[in-house]
């Protein structure tokens, strides 16, 4: 089912799930529009590990700390976590990025697993995607939920709104799928973009430690100071390359978050970055 991500997000939890608690996947922090959803429909949140939880909302490629389970790590966790009843929500939003190989190590692969897990053991496996991350379209918000059976996509169904994709979007989605040269260049330079920047962060920063899998597009970064991490998010502002700061929404005041750019581009980032924390050490000193 084709429409946009927080309406689907919306959707499943309200057409699907059992009231009750709610519970985030296994990472630190994750992508908010699963708990301000949730929280809406009269769910409570509680803890990760807590498998009595009705409802489970993960998101994997984690977004945005940066951990990754493959798909069999996942399959294994989440029969080991989830309780009869339960419905269970994977944002796979990022896993485009793992490379040419990404739906074999998908939970898209694994529809008949699917399937019994909600035949046999009662856990409802949705799998969410947005496509508005790898395509850059973010005004567009175009987004796919796969159900685990017919029966639960023709409930999700009853409950969609009319004209949930227009018309520019679904003419947006099929050139974007036709751009083989474009994913083809993602999967090549995001990689090597990425490792030029953890590589040089950790050589002018080596108190700060890199976070996330290689092929992310972005590097969440813990600066181990709430200080540093504040004043390297206004310095990047200054210099015109924003980046995004992890005490808004996340409260991790020490985290900063860049986005994978090329080597000219994040030469001028770097360069901001020195320029006020080496110079707020030696003042310090």
């Amino acid at each position: 089912m084709r429409g946009t991500v927080a309406v689907q997000i919306d959707l499943v939890i309200r057409a699907c799930a059992r009231e009750g608690a709610w519970r985030p996947g296994p990472s630190d922090v994750q992508y908010e529009e699963y708990k301000r959803s949730a929280e809406a429909a009269g769910f409570s949140r509680t803890v990760h590990s807590d498998s009595s939880a009705s409802l489970l909302c993960m998101v994997n490629p984690s977004n945005p700390t940066g951990e990754y389970l493959k798909v069999d790590d996942l399959m294994e966790y989440l029969e080991q976590t989830c309780e009869r009843g339960s419905t269970v929500i994977v944002d796979e939003s990022m896993q485009p990025w793992v490379g040419p190989h990404w739906r074999e190590d998908s939970l898209i692969s694994k529809g008949a697993w699917r399937r019994q897990m909600s035949i046999e053991k009662g856990v409802d496996v949705f799998v969410m995607h947005s496509w508005t991350k790898i395509w850059s379209c973010a005004g567009i918000r175009l987004g796919s939920v796969i159900a685990p059976t017919p029966q639960l996509m023709v409930k999700i169904k009853s409950k969609q709104v009319p004209w949930s994709v227009n018309s520019v979007a679904l003419v947006f989605l099929t050139v974007a799928i036709a751009d083989k040269e474009f994913m083809r260049r993602t999967w090549a330079l995001t990689p090597v973009w990425r490792l030029n920047i953890v590589s040089k962060i950790t050589e002018a920063f080596p108190a700060w430690r890199c976070h996330g899998e290689p092929f992310l597009s972005w590097v969440w970064i813990d600066t181990f100071d709430e200080d540093q991490a504040e004043a390297a998010v206004a310095a990047a502002k200054a210099a015109g390359c924003p980046i995004r700061w992890g005490e808004p929404g996340y409260k991790k005041a020490t985290i900063i978050r860049l986005g994978v750019r090329n080597e000219l581009s994040f030469e001028v980032l770097l360069g901001a970055l020195k320029k006020v924390l080496v110079s707020r050490r030696m003042t310090a000193a």
